[in-house]
């Protein structure tokens, strides 16, 4: 290992750490147990705010995770807290699944279904029970993995829908937010399936189970990537015709690491060769994203023009791994180039070295955007996991 990457190496661990330190201090909710539902730029918690299930799913994954590479107690008490919240809380004892959303005080606030945030569950529960051998988080998750594939599995065009009613019955709006289209099925939605699913098989070896990762595939290298540019396209009707043109660079890099760590799971030479290529054409085709400065802009739209040239946190997260993976995968320096790239500019721009954990993210003009630290969709998910996978991907 060269020098250049030994500091990178070293920068990332204490990176990770310093990530950590913020969740352990900041997060936890004393009054209403589990995690806050938003924390401001400032460190500040609102009493107030709903709590989402993602949130804290993607939170029950990381501190089992952290606890796994580091084993700090500090790290397995919190995984134990997030755990039993969801249960309590979130879990639906009735039904099966996870509700979307409860309030400040852990009463019911959106107890819609949604396939993304079930998925979600599915990975921080397949993690708590690797580091705890919980029997109970194993069972919770295989009873969420049998409930998606009774319920929202499309068995005429496969792949899966969007979201339900509480009692699993169709719903008229099914978007995770207002930015999305209102569309029954996501790529979004089937990448973070396929991961979940992936992480269950590693303490799970059920045949329905990677029956489940191989159609996921299919239906990512069939149905979800545009064969003429390897992007991802983004929204789709229920036989999968496309909705929109628009491209997600951040999703694209993300995917290509996470759809070949899905088939290398499998441990199929031939799925493995083949998706490891096809990591390669995602992460190339992120290429159009990619600015002077080295960072990732967020979104673009070939065919109408818009282009949104913001830069978030998770996109440059998702792209030193997408990129390490892909130098990792052929040996092509370039690769290792933009990893380094990507990090430079989240060390400049990114970083609170102030206050802890990162910005948002920067307008054009890098300018900081005012959005919280932890809310809804921010969470240690896409910076600590950066980190820990760069050190595994490196360790290898």
């Amino acid at each position: 290992m060269d020098s250049k990457l030994q500091s990178f190496k070293l920068e990332i661990r204490e990176e990770m750490q310093r990530i950590l330190e913020w969740w352990r201090k900041y997060s936890p909710d004393e009054r209403n147990g589990g995690f806050a539902g938003e924390i401001d730029q400032f460190n500040r918690q609102l009493p107030q705010a709903d709590k989402g299930s993602v949130l804290h799913a993607r939170i029950l994954w990381t501190f089992s995770s952290a606890y796994r590479h580091s084993r700090q107690e500090v790290d397995l008490d919190l995984a134990f807290r997030a755990y039993e919240f969801i249960v309590q809380k979130f879990y639906d004892k009735t039904w099966s699944g996870v509700f979307w959303s409860v309030r400040a005080d852990g009463t019911i606030l959106s107890d819609r279904k949604q396939s993304y945030a079930i998925a979600f569950a599915i990975y921080g529960l397949a993690e708590f029970y690797k580091v705890t051998g919980d029997a109970g988080g194993l069972q919770l998750a295989v009873e969420l993995y049998h409930a998606l594939e009774s319920r929202s599995l499309d068995p005429l065009e496969g792949g899966y829908f969007e979201a339900f009613t509480r009692d699993w019955q169709k719903l008229e709006e099914v978007r995770l937010s207002q930015k999305d289209r209102n569309d029954p099925k996501t790529m979004n939605t089937h990448l973070h399936l396929i991961e979940a699913y992936a992480n269950l098989y590693r303490v799970w070896r059920d045949d329905r189970l990677e029956h489940s990762i191989r159609h996921l595939l299919k239906v990512f290298e069939q149905r979800i990537m545009d064969k003429t540019n390897h992007h991802l396209r983004l929204f789709f009707e229920a036989d999968w015709k496309p909705t929109s043109e628009r491209i997600s660079y951040g999703h694209d890099i993300e995917a290509s690491w996470l759809l070949h760590d899905a088939a290398k799971e499998l441990q199929d030479p031939i799925l493995d060769k083949r998706w490891s290529a096809i990591a390669i054409q995602i992460a190339d085709a992120s290429v159009g994203g990619l600015q002077a400065d080295s960072s990732f802009i967020h979104e673009a739209d070939p065919r109408s023009g818009y282009l949104d040239q913001h830069r978030e946190w998770w996109v440059s997260a998702e792209g030193m791994v997408g990129y390490l993976n892909a130098w990792k995968l052929s040996g092509d320096r370039v690769y290792l180039e933009r990893v380094y790239g990507l990090w430079n500019f989240i060390k400049k721009h990114l970083l609170d070295l102030d206050r802890g954990e990162w910005h948002w993210g920067v307008y054009p003009d890098y300018t900081r955007m005012p959005e919280y630290k932890m809310g809804f969709w921010k969470c240690p998910y896409h910076n600590f996991r950066a980190c820990l996978e760069i050190l595994d991907l490196l360790k290898e």
